[in-house]
Parts: structure tokens; sequence; C-alpha cells
């Protein structure tokens, strides 16, 4: 089966969600510009978008019109010449306008999982669940007569665990999408012994028509995007309850959350990041993964405390953030919430203090913003770390740990033959994470 014949009838399950409405965008996309090559023109294409909510699916619609319109007025050129035989289309209105009916006529929003069954590809984007994951696919794959391959946007779940158990034959990759998958550059790509090289191959083409960078991870819970951020986070959370000693607990949380961001020149501090990606998604990742780890634990009862409080975070349905360690105001953090007091604390009426126990940063200062995309990016960070490595601040101490910590782990990843190599751990957190420099570094050996 050729790579356009893969593309004729794709399901896109949990399509309404976070992840979901972002695959099914990119792919929506791809199966239309295919269907509108000349030889295709007289095939049909099918894009059946699967979740439970019809409310959900109602707002995805919305979302997928809106993106296309963006998508298009990017692309008239390109356009132009895909609807050149098209007399009737002449205004770059029109263009658009056709287009964006082109595509979403590929798209069909079902709440019956029976969609799929014609299906020759899945792109499952249901919760971190691997139980439900087993259950769907089997249930796919029992009724549905084409073979069809399985790729799974799981970021903890080993593939190997639901290929066996959905008793699938080794149709199914790990295909992990970075959020929102729209935006982010990163899939990390994860195969098992049983993958064939076609389904692989397939998966490489396909992300390099949708301009993703992919870097491969054995098939470990967790992977390498998650075995990094889960134990810098478990860094974080140690620390805190370290400085908690000493400090108030909404003190200690925004100091470490400000070593990260602005000592360790990061685009956000660490307790934003895992409000970003949800504190129960974080606790639900975590022990996804704690099973498979010999040597350490992956469990943070404070997590689990946050959540029995309804402190959850992750991101209302316009993408705005929700409360979490921090309470946001129009997307910048203001407070930060006591889990014993139940309540959030300004953080305007410590912020001072605590800036002055962590004391300044080095003269030759650089923040995330400003060296991003510079060339010499690499000179100011090592400039930068240096004067850090050579004050006695408490600031300067703790991110000097925390940025050790953070390239232990890293080489952790390699050594346990998660991570082919430094160089794709570095990848994953400088691409997935936009952090600005790799974990494994010089900076901090």
């Amino acid at each position: 089966m050729t790579y356009d014949e893969k593309l004729r009838n794709v399901t896109v399950l949990g399509a309404a969600g976070k992840m979901g409405s972002g695959i099914l965008l990119l792919t929506a996309v791809e199966m239309a510009e295919l269907s509108l090559k000349p030889e295709n023109k007289s095939k049909t294409f099918v894009l059946n978008a699967v979740d439970l909510s019809d409310e959900g699916l109602a707002g995805l619609m919305k979302y997928l019109k809106v993106q296309l319109q963006k998508i298009a007025e990017k692309k008239t050129v390109y356009l132009r010449k895909v609807y050149a035989d098209r007399a009737d289309l002449i205004e770059n209105g029109e263009i658009i306008e056709q287009y964006i009916f082109d595509v979403m006529n590929i798209v069909r929003p079902q709440t019956k999982i029976e969609a799929a069954y014609d299906s020759t590809l899945i792109f499952e984007a249901i919760s971190e669940n691997k139980n439900l994951k087993v259950k769907l696919l089997s249930q796919i794959d029992t009724n549905n007569k084409n073979n069809p391959w399985y790729f799974t946007n799981t970021s903890s779940v080993p593939i190997n665990l639901i290929d066996n158990e959905a008793k699938l034959g080794g149709r199914i990759l790990g295909f992990h999408f970075y959020n929102p998958p729209a935006v982010q550059k990163l899939v990390e790509l994860i195969k098992t012994d049983n993958s064939s090289e076609e389904m692989v191959e397939f998966a490489k083409a396909y992300a390099k028509s949708l301009g993703k960078i992919i870097v491969p991870s054995n098939d470990f819970a967790g992977f390498i995007g998650n075995g990094h951020f889960m134990r810098d986070a478990m860094h974080a959370i140690t620390e805190v309850e370290s400085l908690s000693k000493d400090v108030p607990f909404v003190e200690a949380v925004y100091m470490i959350n400000k070593v990260a961001q602005d000592f360790l020149v990061r685009p956000m501090g660490i307790f934003q990041l895992i409000d970003y990606v949800g504190i129960d998604v974080v606790s639900f990742i975590m022990n996804v993964m704690n099973p498979f780890l010999d040597d350490e634990e992956l469990y943070s009862p404070l997590l689990i405390k946050l959540m029995e409080a309804g402190v959850k975070g992750g991101q209302n349905s316009n993408g705005s953030q929700k409360d979490g360690f921090f309470k946001y105001e129009k997307g910048a953090p203001v407070a930060v919430y006591d889990p014993e007091k139940k309540e959030y604390h300004s953080i305007s009426e410590f912020k001072e203090k605590c800036d002055e126990k962590l004391g300044p940063l080095p003269d030759s200062t650089v923040s995330w913003k400003s060296i991003i995309r510079r060339r010499d990016k690499e000179e100011l960070l090592e400039k930068f770390f240096t004067s850090l490595k050579s004050l006695q601040s408490l600031g300067a101490r703790l991110a000097i740990k925390y940025g050790k910590r953070s390239n232990e782990i890293g080489k952790v990843l390699v050594s346990t033959k998660v991570a082919h190599n430094e160089n794709d751990v570095n990848t994953v957190m400088l691409t997935g994470f936009f952090h600005a420099y790799g974990p494994v570094n010089s900076f901090f050996n």
C-alpha cells in the first residue's frame, strides 16, 4: 500500500482533546492536499474524528475552521497552483474558502468507535490509561479487516505492553507529538521489536511531510521526554520540601520556580511547566513510570494533596492556563497555593524578600527570550554559568545543584538505553521543551 493509499481512510481517537485536535488538524491538511493532487481527485479521502462528546466535536470543527483560515492565508501562492484549473476561483478569498471547504469535507465527526473499523491508519490520542488503550484498540482490531497500523500518542506507556495485550501483532508505533501538535516540531518515535520497517518508514515520511523532527526513543516507560521531565520535576519538589524547613511553603515554590527559570535560563519555571501539563497528568505519568524503575521512585504526596484539594492545573478550553501551584492572571503567575491553608498567597507579599534571599544574578545575566535565537548563544551561556559558579548565594547554589541533576538525568537516560545517545536527549529538551541548551552539557560537569 502506497503512502497516499494508507492515508485514504484514517481515524483519530480522542479527536476533540488537547492533543487529538492538533493531530487531527495536521492529518486533515495532509490528507486534503493529497486528495487535491491530479492523480487522486477521483478518490475519496475520509478522516474520522472520534470522540465521546458531541459538544467537544462541535468545538473541534470550529477550531479546525479557524486554524485552516490561518494556514490557508500563509500559503496562497501554493493554493493558486493547486486550484489553477478552477476558472471560477479568482480572488485569494475565494481560493482560501474553497481550500477550507475541501479540508473540512474530509473530516467526519463521530461519537461511535465503529467508524474506525474501515480505517487503515489509526491515531490514538486518549488519556494515559493503558487498559483503556488496550480495550479500544483491541475492539477495533477485532472488527477491522484491513490490518490497520496504530500510532499511539502515549507519552509514558510502553508500546510493547499495548501491542501484546491488544494482540496487534506489531502493528503499532509510539508516535508521540508534543503539545501543541500543530506548533511543536518534535515527535518521539518508539518502535518495538515487532515493528515492521515498512511502518517505520511510513511514519518517518509522514513526519517529514508535516515538517516534524523525529527523535527515536527505546521502548521504556516515559521515553526520553517524560523520562527527563518527571525526574526534573521530582528534583524541584524535593528541593521545595527541603527549603520549606526554613521558609514558608509558598515562598519555597516561588524560589525554586525562579531558580529554574531565571538562574537556569528556561522559558518558564518548573512549577509553571507542571501547571501547564497538569498536576494530575504529571502525577499519573509518574504512576505509570514508577513500576518500571528499579533504583528510584517517582511519587509525590504533594501532588496527591493538591489534586485532592481540586488544584490540578492544565488548560481551559480557550487555551488559557488553569490555576495550579500558581494562580494566573493574563497568563502570568500572581499567587502561590498553600496546601495546608488551602488558599493562594499573593507573590507580591513575599517576592522582594525571596529575591533577596536568592541573591542577584551574575552581571553577565541572560534571559531565555534574549538568547534563544542568537548565534552566539553557547558563548553567552558559558560566560553566564561560569560567573554563576563563582557566586556563593543561595540562588546560585540551588541552580548549580539543579543543573547538575538535570545533566545527570540526561546521562542516565543514555546509560539505561532509553535514549540512543546524548544528542537525542538534548534534541528532545531543546525542541520539545524549548530549552536554550541541552541538559547534557559542559556547563554542569
